[in-house]
């Protein structure tokens, strides 16, 4: 199990470090080709909007072997991006989008496929300290890829970057294919009586049927899409409160990377002990703390905020999709997965223009509105909370026995 778990950790790394240097990479070249921020942005939107088809994505995870089918999405990557070597001017910026698109499809059915595959990998004992791991492994990376891209297109372009970006992908196939993987038995769906479930429906029933995977991936979900929210007051604090340069921005960033990888290394042992959903209420409790940090007129007090909400969000994370992992039946995981993503993450591309509307009144009320969002959230999930639960405790000790 310990050679499973490092491949995992080691694929997350591979596929960090390739993501967020090309999706950096992406933006600046395109911008360089066009003139145009707008055309730009839309780079980001081409990733970002396959995970709203994440329920249909999953779908075909459960219709298909599932090792091959990652390794397969991963080897499309591999060979999509050398096309970028043919881009020479603006007429060839569709390229670009192209890729980007094939990027986000990808990453959709690699994200559902390796959620569906950890729990035939890892025992039940090992996925909360795995999937912290691989948390701490990404944002890690986010620390630095970034930088090594911009650097490699500075120096060389963004051909360069693209064969870079391409050679990763093909790496995290050969490791999938490392991995011993044992059998999971079928477990039965979550329907109510005489009730017949199938496709899509499946999967929001696997993750709306229980508190136990409703409750961490709803509190993800706010988390995560408070923090699209609050994006660009947190712009605002930094430029217009403070009067600090733009450039702060990449303090604060490094500063909430760095909690993130201190929260990732505690989110196993701490969902051992407590369980996903008392950790999820913990995180959205941190998020929201860090909120209300930031509104304060300090330097200091804002980077220290920023440390916090990089502790809160990958605790809710983390704590979500354990407990989709945990409960879910296994024919229905990588549906219930992808449905828990689109859950988790698709609330940003609404609040995120929400935000930048709301900061008009000004920094501080949508960090307030985002502070009390995520406390009531949390309080309303602590109360939901069975009282006593014995259920991540009983398949830890099966684990282990």
């Amino acid at each position: 199990m310990r050679r499973n778990a490092i491949l995992f950790v080691a694929i997350s790394v591979l596929s960090g470090f390739g993501s967020s240097a090309m999706s950096l990479v992406a933006g600046i070249w395109i911008l360089d080709l066009t003139g145009s921020p707008g055309r730009a942005a839309l780079a980001g939107l081409c990733v970002y909007a396959p995970t709203l088809a994440g329920p249909w994505l999953g779908a075909l995870v459960d219709r298909m072997p599932r090792r091959p089918l990652v390794i397969a999405a991963n080897l499309t990557l591999a060979a999509s991006l050398p096309s970028l070597l043919a881009v020479r001017g603006p007429d060839q910026v569709w390229l670009l989008f192209f890729v980007a698109t094939v990027y986000g499809i990808g990453y959709v059915l690699i994200d559902a496929g390796e959620s569906a595959l950890l729990p035939a990998a890892l025992s039940p004992s090992e996925l909360g300290h795995v999937n912290g791991w691989r948390s701490s492994a990404q944002e890690g990376v986010k620390l630095v890829a970034p930088l090594a891209g911009a650097g490699l297109y500075a120096w060389q372009g963004g051909h360069l970057v693209a064969l870079l970006a391409a050679a990763l992908p093909a790496v995290a196939a050969a490791l999938y294919v490392a991995l011993r993987l044992t059998r999971t038995p079928p477990a039965a769906v979550p329907r109510a009586p005489g009730a017949r479930v199938t496709g899509v429906r499946a999967g929001l029933a696997v993750l709306f049927g229980s508190p136990s995977t409703r409750l961490p991936v709803s509190l993800a979900g706010v988390a995560i899409g408070m923090s699209g929210f609050t994006t660009a007051a947190g712009y605002a604090i930094v430029t217009e409160d403070l009067g600090l340069p733009a450039t702060f921005l990449g303090v604060l960033l490094s500063s909430q990377g760095a909690g993130s990888i201190a929260g990732g290394l505690a989110a196993g042992r701490l969902i051992a002990r407590f369980g996903p959903t008392t950790v999820a209420v913990a995180g959205a409790a941190l998020f929201a703390a860090s909120c209300l940090g930031r509104c304060l007129p300090w330097w200091p007090a804002v980077v220290a905020a920023s440390v916090v909400a990089g502790i809160g969000l990958p605790w809710a994370l983390v704590a979500a999709v354990t407990a989709v992992q945990t409960n879910s039946p296994d024919e229905l995981l990588g549906r219930a997965s992808a449905t828990a993503n689109t859950v988790m993450f698709g609330p940003i591309a609404l609040a995120t223009p929400l935000g930048a509307a709301a900061v008009l009144l000004g920094s501080r009320p949508p960090l307030i509105l985002a502070a009390a969002i995520c406390l009531t959230t949390a309080t309303l999930a602590r109360r939901a909370q069975p009282a006593r639960s014995h259920g991540m405790r009983d398949r830890v000790a099966s684990g282990r026995r």
